[in-house]
């Protein structure tokens, strides 16, 4: 935040006249702004935050993605039709870890079906108030797309947790995700903190160390300070639609 020192007589006309030009300004909704982004942008989300008192924590988020920075808001639905928005998660003071999904990725499988790593991550600090993400941005037609593949991949993997669904790619695109899977973690104060693998093997049949994604989380969960850690992802390739 940058704070302004304000001159009150100077510019006491220009006070006095804002209302009048308020008035004459075109108004728009969260329709019409959603609708002018342009691809691999994501303009401000606005709307009510109760614990922010009436402000988007998120508001003043970088248009990408910047490591320590605010995380950029995004709204998008998941494969039961609700739809979640980054922003209101934050104003509840929760930790959030997006987690990029392609369920027919080989990389994915291994900690989804082969082995429980991901849910047993998400398990390991559901109670200290938090809330994870699948995100899957791939685009029509690309492997692992659809609605119904995602719907079925949850279940059969049983992810207890949200798989939402980017088919612009344009959340993706904002948040510079490369690979399947690829985690970022949101700060309770809306700093990304963390993108990085969940391990540190680059094998699809071997499980490596997860230390540095664990203790990041628990301290992180904890309140206290941690440093903004960006760690070369492994995995299949982001299936954007171009």
């Amino acid at each position: 935040m940058i704070s302004m020192r304000l001159k009150q007589f100077p510019r006491l006309a220009m006070v006095l006249a804002l209302p009048a030009l308020l008035m004459a300004c075109p108004s728009s909704n969260a329709e019409d702004t959603q609708a002018d982004a342009k691809p691999g942008e994501i303009k401000k989300a606005e709307g009510q935050f109760k614990a922010t008192g009436g402000a988007n924590p998120l508001a003043d988020a970088p248009v990408t993605a910047m490591m320590g920075k605010l995380a950029p808001d995004f709204t998008l639905t998941d494969t039961d039709g609700k739809k979640h928005q980054l922003s209101k998660y934050v104003a509840q003071g929760k930790v959030v870890v997006l987690e990029w999904f392609n369920p027919d990725c080989p990389f994915v499988k291994k900690h989804h079906l082969n082995n429980k790593t991901m849910k047993g991550a998400f398990e390991a600090f559901a109670e200290k108030d938090i809330v994870w993400l699948a995100i899957n941005s791939g685009g029509k037609g690309k492997q692992g797309y659809g609605l119904e593949r995602n719907q079925k991949a949850r279940q059969e993997y049983d992810i207890v947790y949200p798989v939402l669904l980017d088919e612009s790619g344009k959340v993706g695109q904002v948040y510079g995700a490369k690979t399947t899977p690829q985690l970022y973690v949101i700060s309770r104060e809306g700093n990304l903190v963390y993108n990085g693998p969940l391990d540190d093997v680059p094998n699809p049949g071997t499980i490596g160390d997860m230390d540095v994604f664990n203790s990041l989380m628990g301290n992180c969960c904890e309140g206290k300070d941690v440093e903004p850690t960006q760690i070369k992802s492994y995995g299949c390739s982001v299936k954007y639609a171009s």
